[in-house]
């Protein structure tokens, strides 16, 4: 059988989709012509990748080297998104691992090569950017061995073949070069992978058997099952059996086989064991589910997922403002989006809770976000209430998650950041000096204690720091924290922001909103520098004395403190709301009245 399937897996920012865009080109899997040849991050359809950099969704591509076929599985670098990686490592026989020669393994490079070599996938190393000025790349493949001494199941896995690259230029090496500057190109990785990774090894004649991994839709053949064919072949026509989650069994059949080549779905005429294919015709099918031959319905082992450890209730809006600005705005739409994403995403969960919210659960606060985003994108009016971590009870024992928070920084914020997890309760385990006047810290502390810590650093470091989390485990629940965050300033009026309003805002805090903007009653429109609430009317405007009338033109304020969506979520305290429209952000109080909230208040 001449076909490869492989994962690629890295943590973020390592040059993992810019590789495969490499492995595209160099394969002729496009035409001169073709417009792919001149774009980059190809791989990174969803528009959010592209704007934040990152991938969110897996995704599956093939390319052909000397007669084999390659199924490449591009996959997330972010943790939040490890349910996309932990499905997809299913379906690969091996995988290539991209480490940056700078940073070398950072918490995610370890969490997905313990999945892999937990599945006995066989690893490839790319240790990419040698270029890299302070690139180190002997230190860096130290740390590869030390991980894999640390991670490993089998002696065997302690083998592994090492390519040297520079994926932005399509360059690679199996020794490194004495001058990358030189002609090179990536067939070291195509042979590294013909060589070292095995072809499936699975059953061709049995019975017809493929898990189901991913979902897509079609507006002409509707939804699609993909997943890798692990028993026995597959034809459009024939008759298969949908085992469910729950036990209950569909009588179905294939109307169409696919497969990928290059980044096209074409029609085949069968699917073997080893293949990854889509196939439609099943629309009752979820991730999970096994596609079986009626004469041997045997339903594969259901995925293993780690749980969420962070949700938020979501809700229709329910500001002045609802309705200005969405195309969706009723309870009833936002259930019915909320159902359909749960299909595919799968590392997300969804409840509706005791008081009739919605209650969405994710992996973190920028898988949850991703969402929101989406939904906001698509028309979607909603409000969304204080980020909630996710405990259990163990033996009649609170548990909370426990995360792994490693952060790169200028040494000259060293001590800034130290006192921030200080105050988070947060456990320095680790630290090492990353040269370049750089280092690399490593706490352990609770989930709580991480929302908006981000946004924080972020601010303390000027922009400098660099943050990684990882799930590590649960442990007996911690005395609550004392409160981070200063109080907000409140609009006390409804109307439209002034020059002179947001003026004496300032003098008491740091203003969110700009002039001219349209505010609401309740809506929190600045941060205190103390730590009580304010009300203040930013509508207002300067009184004209007869003698002298000097408008607003001559105050001078300074411009507003812009949020993204994941500051605004992390922001929130138990008592506020973010307001999310296509248009807009808008933080406001739970209570918009202000004798009514002061009251809820005194009631606590």
């Amino acid at each position: 059988m001449n076909l490869r399937n492989i994962a690629i897996i890295a943590h973020v920012d390592h040059g993992k989709t810019t590789l495969v865009d490499g492995l595209l080109k160099q394969s002729k899997t496009f035409q001169e012509h073709e417009s792919y040849m001149t774009q980059d991050l190809i791989m990174d359809t969803n528009e959010q990748e592209r704007e934040r950099g990152i991938t969110i969704l897996a995704k599956n591509t093939s390319v052909k080297y000397k007669g084999v076929k390659i199924n490449i599985i591009d996959t997330p670098g972010h943790a939040d998104f490890a349910g996309e990686v932990e499905r997809t490592l299913n379906m690969a026989d091996g995988a290539l691992l991209l480490v940056d020669a700078q940073e070398g393994p950072m918490p995610q490079t370890k969490f997905v090569l313990k999945k892999a070599l937990g599945l006995g996938l066989k690893t490839i190393v790319v240790v990419n950017k040698i270029d890299k000025r302070d690139a180190d790349i002997d230190h860096t493949v130290g740390r590869v061995y030390d991980l894999f001494l640390d991670l490993a199941t089998d002696e065997s896995q302690l083998e592994f073949p090492i390519i040297y690259a520079i994926g932005r230029e399509a360059k690679a090496w199996t020794k490194i070069p004495d001058d990358p500057s030189l002609p090179a190109d990536l067939s070291p990785v195509f042979d590294a992978i013909l060589s070292f990774i095995p072809e499936p090894n699975l059953d061709p004649t049995g019975p017809f058997q493929i898990q189901v991994t991913t979902l897509a839709w079609d507006t002409h053949k509707g939804k699609y099952a993909l997943g890798r064919i692990n028993r026995g072949k597959v034809v459009a026509g024939q008759k298969v059996l949908l085992l469910k989650h729950d036990g209950s069994q569909e009588d179905c059949v294939v109307d169409k086989v696919y497969m990928t080549e290059g980044l096209k779905r074409v029609d085949i005429e069968e699917g073997k064991a080893g293949d990854i294919v889509a196939i439609s015709g099943i629309k009752n099918a979820d991730i999970g589910d096994t596609l079986a031959d009626p004469s041997s319905p045997e339903r594969l082992p259901d995925l293993d997922l780690e749980e969420p450890t962070l949700s938020v209730s979501i809700g229709a809006n329910t500001s002045p403002f609802k309705g200005r600005e969405g195309d969706f705005v009723n309870s009833r739409q936002i259930l019915a989006r909320i159902e359909k994403e749960i299909q595919t995403n799968i590392a997300m969960k969804f409840n509706i809770d005791s008081s009739g919210q919605y209650v969405v659960s994710g992996r973190g606060e920028l898988h949850i976000s991703v969402f929101l985003e989406t939904l906001r994108r698509e028309g979607y009016e909603l409000e969304v209430g204080q980020p909630r971590v996710i405990t259990k009870v163990v033996d009649g024992v609170v548990m909370e998650p426990i995360e792994e928070v490693t952060i790169d920084v200028a040494n000259d914020y060293d001590g800034a950041v130290k006192s921030e997890l200080g105050r988070r309760r947060g456990i320095q385990v680790f630290q090492e000096d990353l040269g370049s006047n750089t280092a690399r810290m490593i706490f352990e502390l609770p989930t709580k204690s991480i929302i908006g810590l981000v946004g924080v650093l972020s601010t303390q470091t000027k922009g400098t720091a660099v943050v990684n989390t990882i799930f590590l485990r649960y442990q007996k629940m911690s005395a609550g924290m004392d409160k981070l965050r200063k109080g907000v300033l409140i609009s006390s009026d409804t109307g439209s922001t002034t020059v002179y309003g947001l003026r004496v805002a300032q003098d008491n805090g740091i203003t969110f909103v700009g002039p001219g903007t349209d505010v609401y009653t309740g809506m929190i429109v600045g941060l205190n520098s103390r730590d009580k609430d304010l009300e203040i009317n930013v509508c207002k405007g300067k009184a004209l004395s007869n003698v002298r009338s000097l408008g607003e033109e001559a105050i001078t304020i300074a411009p507003p403190q812009n949020m993204s969506l994941e500051q605004s979520l992390s922001f929130l305290e138990e008592d506020e709301l973010l307001e999310i429209t296509p248009k807009s952000l808008r933080l406001r109080k739970k209570i918009l009245d202000t004798t009514q909230r002061v009251r809820a208040a005194r009631r606590k």
